[in-house]
């Protein structure tokens, strides 16, 4: 999901359209566009690459789009088709009278297209956005209502979505409507403006509504229609916008963790903007000082880091050894700190930290700095002490992350573990084939739409959650790279439900922890296919045998499953290296869907804090 922005009003919409569009850059993106209409018709103007170029292109007819006080825009992230013009929203239908911005996924889009072609309709680019275009312009060919013609076209659209939507033929009306992504009406006098975020109207008024899932509002600039998916009428709840700007990132949600589980796929591309621009071009870190010359007489790395922080450490490890063949150990701060340090001038350390201010982790990266080590920092905050402290730099760009529960944060650093990785795999090593590290490129690029389709279908993790949220213990198995995974989910469950919630490598479960299973006990085991699919399958059914409680995560369509495990939560297709990027997410509702479900203080759990700051 990239960012919405729309007005409708008396004043001129072009620069509170562009003014919009600059407040959310920070979620990564690779075109832009504006629609509005001008004497009666809906002119589209679009452009690849930076906002900048869309803003010039506007700018050579400025004297002429000011006339406009109505229009929509977007920032978009390419997920289908590439990064060009013409994929670039706004889209609109083979009459150009209706035009469409669009943040989220059209999962049915390729149905939809046929059925639309069958009808005539001619496509112009590779998007899913495009569909809506041509469906809502199809039903309004029959009804001659705009906001009965979209009530009817969501009917048939599948996925996510946060839809804006004019026609020429509607004089001075803005159609908007949502479905797992966020969309805002902002309130001003005989005005009103649309978002994705607040950020991109926060100058311009402090009232606002927020949509909720199938609601739709039609906007006129002295008036507001807002109905549910069967035409029923609702009443606008308006909300004073605070000042605060950590308060200003909620945006609607229950929870700012469960809202931050939500911007992931936005973080996972922010991530990656700039560094994967391509992936027959090599990872650009622009901030990583490491030449060739210091990666020649690398003989070992370092990885120190606390908390969750630890388990993207971990995942780290693995990547970076499978890929470039150099020895990682990884190591609690609070550990390293006190035994021996044996690092030198021929190691890498690496400190890991959200804050960045973590106590021990700059103990220990100050320790190995004396030593004549190279120090890596990767963290949230690059104003931070550490990194500071650090020769090297890689900034994971998450955004303010409110909930103590670490969540984007950490998704942004498995982000850039696997981005490091390629990158010292591309400068110091021939081990791995140029094809297999294309090959997790693309899995990177394609991550987000996958993430997005997790958090467009909650039901069966709700469902799973409220079926174990009475558990009095809990256990994750995993074996490889997904053991982290486990790991991480377990600390999830434990940090704001208060589960005891322990993870394990599946083949050490039969050397001690069975002895713990019985009919009380949930067993959850992480299975995706790849190489050890088969062993940890076999380590579930020992479970099984023990009368233990069994949930599957995983992207298998094996039948043997459902016979085997009580609860079964499928992911979508993914590469095994690349697969800890998505199964924690349903880890993450997991925790939160359970903890929401015990009545926990799931943002603010007990004894914890964002930022350790004390060794």
């Amino acid at each position: 999901m990239c960012g919405i922005v729309g007005y409708i009003g008396s004043k001129s919409a072009v620069d509170i359209l562009l003014n919009g569009l600059t407040s959310l850059e920070y979620r990564g993106y690779d075109s832009a566009g504006i629609a509005v209409c001008i004497d009666n018709q809906v002119e589209l103007y679009k452009a690849e690459g930076k906002l900048q170029n869309l803003k010039d292109i506007v700018s050579a007819q400025k004297t002429h789009i000011e006339k406009s006080s109505i229009g929509i825009g977007h920032i978009r992230w390419a997920t289908h088709g590439a990064p060009t013009t013409a994929n670039a929203h706004p889209h609109s239908c083979n009459c150009g009278k209706v035009a469409v911005v669009h943040n989220g996924i059209i999962e049915n889009y390729k149905e939809l297209r046929e059925k639309l072609e069958k009808q005539g309709c001619t496509f112009r680019s590779q998007t899913d956005t495009e569909t809506v275009a041509h469906l809502v312009a199809s039903k309004y060919a029959v009804t001659k209502d705009l906001t009965e013609a979209v009530r009817l076209a969501t009917k048939e659209i599948e996925g996510a979505y946060a839809l804006c939507i004019i026609h020429q033929d509607v004089k001075n009306t803005i159609v908007a409507t949502r479905r797992n992504a966020p969309l805002l009406v902002g309130i001003g006098d005989n005005e009103f403006y649309l978002a994705s975020d607040v950020p991109a109207i926060i100058e311009h008024t402090k009232k606002a509504m927020y949509l909720d899932d199938n609601e739709i509002v039609t906007l006129t600039p002295n008036s507001l229609l807002y109905i549910d998916s069967d035409n029923n009428k609702l009443t606008p709840k308006i909300e004073i916008l605070p000042w605060e700007p950590v308060a200003l990132s909620k945006m609607g949600y229950k929870h700012f963790m469960l809202k931050e589980i939500h911007e992931q796929p936005d973080v996972v591309r922010n991530v990656l903007s700039g560094k994967l621009r391509a992936i027959d071009e090599n990872v650009r870190l622009d901030e990583v000082t490491l030449n060739q010359d210091k990666l020649k007489v690398l003989n070992r790395i370092q990885i120190v880091a606390c908390g969750t922080s630890l388990h993207a450490a971990m995942i780290g490890k693995y990547i970076i050894e499978d890929l470039c063949g150099i020895p990682v150990d990884v190591e609690p701060a609070s550990e390293f700190i006190y035994r021996r340090t044996i690092t030198d001038k021929n190691t890498l350390v690496i400190g890991v930290s959200q804050s960045g201010e973590t106590a021990d982790t700059i103990t220990a990266v100050r320790q190995a700095k004396a030593l004549g080590s190279h120090i890596l920092i990767v963290t949230n905050r690059p104003d931070s002490t550490m990194a500071r402290e650090a020769d090297s730099l890689v900034p994971v760009n998450a955004g303010i992350e409110v909930s103590v529960a670490a969540t984007k944060s950490y998704m942004a650093q498995v982000i850039s573990f696997y981005l490091l990785a390629i990158y010292l795999a591309e400068r110091a090593s021939k081990r791995v084939e140029t094809n297999d590290l294309n090959k997790l490129k693309h899995e990177l690029i394609v991550l987000p739409q996958k993430i997005e389709e997790i958090l467009a279908h909650k039901e069966g993790i709700q469902a799973c959650a409220k079926k174990f949220a009475n558990a009095k213990d809990f256990i994750f198995i995993a074996r490889g790279i997904n053991f982290a995974t486990a790991l991480e989910g377990a600390l999830k469950l434990k940090e704001i439900s208060y589960i005891n919630a322990t993870g394990y490598t599946a083949g050490e479960l039969k050397h001690g922890p069975i002895a713990m299973l019985d009919e009380s006990m949930p067993v959850l085991s992480i299975l995706m296919n790849g190489k050890v699919y088969e062993k940890i399958l076999s380590n579930s059914e020992e479970a099984k045998a023990r009368n233990a409680r069994m949930i599957a995560l995983t992207n298998s369509t094996d039948s043997k499953l459902d016979d085997l495990f009580e609860s079964i939560i499928r992911i979508p297709d993914i590469d095994e290296m690349i697969s800890p990027a998505l199964a924690i997410v349903p880890l993450q509702l997991l925790a939160y869907y359970i903890a929401e479900f015990l009545g926990k203080d799931v943002d603010q759990p007990r004894n914890l804090a964002k930022s350790v700051t004390v060794e």
